[in-house]
């Protein structure tokens, strides 16, 4: 005799819900069909793809966001004449990269430093001896910087980028005649090598000093015929 089957109902296969249907989401997990899982995988990877090209997008090209600014090829003195071969270009994020920060080593050649430069350094407008150089030294918009040759050798050994000094011509015949050129000056550089140690000899050496223009101009005058020193702040 032949087994009766029982009669079609929608949805109902041999007792069993439809595949992946259910009365709770644990009932419709149980009867998902085996294919189910390889398209949520590859659903949840084409979901990640997408997540993660938006994030690049928004961030952008990282080599796209670099300046090239100048800096030191190898350590530097200070004092040093710069030459083609102590500098080149290097990459730098903007956000990083430092204010007056030069951009082309074209111009700087020539340039004396004001400081030491290790390699690799950025070099800006405040390394070099310059306008911006002069206007920060001496706090005013309109400064110069000049050289002094100080009659006293001994006291250059002892000047500091930084110091402040008044700087005094002696009087031709009676040094009691002296006269105060510049007060308030500011040294930015002490060039030349310092004194041998043992020997007691000076060598002469070049200060530079920042000031305003006017008071710029009486030191170089004075210095063509008068002894010039300095008075410490």
């Amino acid at each position: 005799m032949s087994r009766i089957r029982p009669p079609f109902r929608p949805g109902v296969a041999g007792g069993r819900g439809r595949l992946g249907s259910g009365e709770t989401w644990r009932d419709a997990f149980e009867n998902r069909p085996p294919w189910a899982d390889a398209i949520l995988l590859r659903r949840i990877l084409a979901a990640l793809c997408a997540v993660t090209a938006a994030i690049l997008f928004l961030r952008g090209d990282p080599d796209g966001e670099r300046v090239f600014v100048v800096v030191a090829a190898h350590d530097l003195p200070p004092g040093h004449l710069l030459e083609p071969a102590d500098l080149r270009l290097a990459p730098y994020p903007p956000a990083t990269a430092p204010d007056g920060a030069a951009r082309d080593p074209a111009p700087l050649a020539g340039a004396v430093l004001t400081a030491a430069l290790r390699s690799g350094e950025v070099l800006t407008d405040l390394r070099v001896i310059g306008p911006r150089l002069a206007e920060v030294a001496a706090g005013i918009t309109d400064a110069r910087i000049v050289p002094v040759r100080l009659a006293d050798t001994a006291l250059a050994e002892i000047l500091r980028a930084g110091d402040r000094v008044d700087v005094v011509a002696a009087g031709a015949e009676d040094p009691a005649l002296a006269r105060t050129l510049a007060v308030d000056a500011a040294v930015v550089l002490v060039s030349g090598p310092p004194a041998e140690a043992g020997t007691g000899r000076h060598p002469e050496r070049v200060v530079l000093v920042a000031m305003d223009a006017r008071r710029a101009a009486a030191v170089a005058a004075a210095s063509l015929n008068s002894a010039l020193t300095v008075i410490f702040h």
